[in-house]
């Protein structure tokens, strides 16, 4: 079936807070150890919409399957064309190109909205899938932090990527 993505809307909270529950509560991506519940999730929905930066659903037959955001990278000013992002897909739906769907939408986005890098922080360093899908969309490797999470008892590592986007450093920002 086709995979639709689109703008996120108030109204796909529950179901991108069931997915983000799950992702919570049995991965490694999240170091959350706490699900989050609608009315935060709704919270931090607002929080990125309102400050311009796209957050996005991917549909499959009317069906939310997968989000994905991007974020300020950090707050300080100099940090202000480089973005976040994140990647969340329905358990039912890994590896049934979801994230593949998402993925350049939200880079396009950013691209057309003036960043010119973009950051994944990635839980584990065995997030496999997650390493590969943002490798295939040119992400490179940009370091380690080992062992810097604890979950579901064990030490978990933050692997970093990034991608320019745009003509990246090629370019005077302003």
């Amino acid at each position: 079936m086709v995979i639709t993505v689109r703008e996120s809307t108030a109204h796909d909270i529950p179901t991108i807070t069931a997915i983000y529950g799950h992702a919570v509560l049995h991965g490694r991506g999240s170091f959350e150890v706490d699900p989050p519940d609608e009315v935060e999730m709704a919270r931090r929905r607002d929080v990125i919409v309102a400050a311009g930066y796209p957050y996005l659903v991917a549909e499959r037959a009317g069906i939310v399957v997968g989000y994905t955001y991007a974020g300020v990278y950090r707050p300080r000013p100099a940090y202000r064309f480089t973005v976040e992002n994140s990647v969340y897909v329905a358990p039912n739906q890994h590896g049934a190109g979801v994230g593949r769907a998402l993925l350049p939408a939200l880079l396009s986005r950013c691209e057309a909205d003036g960043y010119r890098l973009m950051v994944a922080v990635i839980g584990d360093s065995a997030n496999v899938p997650s390493i590969k899908l943002h490798a295939s969309f040119g992400f490179t490797h940009a370091g380690v932090l080992p062992a810097v999470g604890w979950k579901h008892g064990v030490w978990l590592d933050s692997v970093f990527m990034t991608r320019a986007l745009g003509d990246g450093a090629t370019t005077a920002a302003d």
